[in-house]
């Protein structure tokens, strides 16, 4: 496992509900933002995973609510890849406020697909090996 990646958001009033507080679904989009971010840092662009001929999916995602975010307040959203053997992995996420207090925690499941045969790649570790310029980056 590697040092969390991190990236920081502002929460923005139009993406807060009736109540003031950051919309639920708001939460996916900040871990999905985080995710892509932890790729381009390590040197994969959505390009080189295309032209590779496969691209990301998740399969499955889990959200733990724990402190409401209000327009205005900066979060961080850390990443960090889980490797286990087979066709998946685990992307472990925490969204916290600046001083450090946990938002959310997100754990998502996913995986390579294969573009082509439509299944997915049977050893993801090996692809994100080949086309990072830092490995590192995803514990590899």
């Amino acid at each position: 496992m590697s040092e969390p990646f991190s990236v920081r958001v502002e929460v923005r009033g139009y993406e807060t509900d009736s109540q003031g507080h950051l919309n639920q679904a708001v939460y996916l989009q900040y871990a999905e933002h985080a995710r892509w971010s932890i790729l381009r840092h390590g040197g994969i662009e959505q390009s080189k995973l295309l032209g590779h001929g496969v691209g990301p999916v998740a399969l499955e995602t889990n959200i733990r609510y724990l402190r409401e975010l209000r327009a205005g307040d900066l979060v961080d959203v850390d990443c960090v890849f889980e490797w286990g053997e087979g066709k998946t992995f685990r992307i472990r996420q925490t969204v916290k406020k600046s001083d450090g207090t946990v938002s959310a925690e997100v754990a998502s499941v996913g995986g390579l697909l294969d573009l082509t045969e439509r299944k997915l790649v049977k050893d993801p570790r090996e692809v994100f090996k080949e086309l990072a310029t830092d490995p590192g980056v995803f514990g590899l």
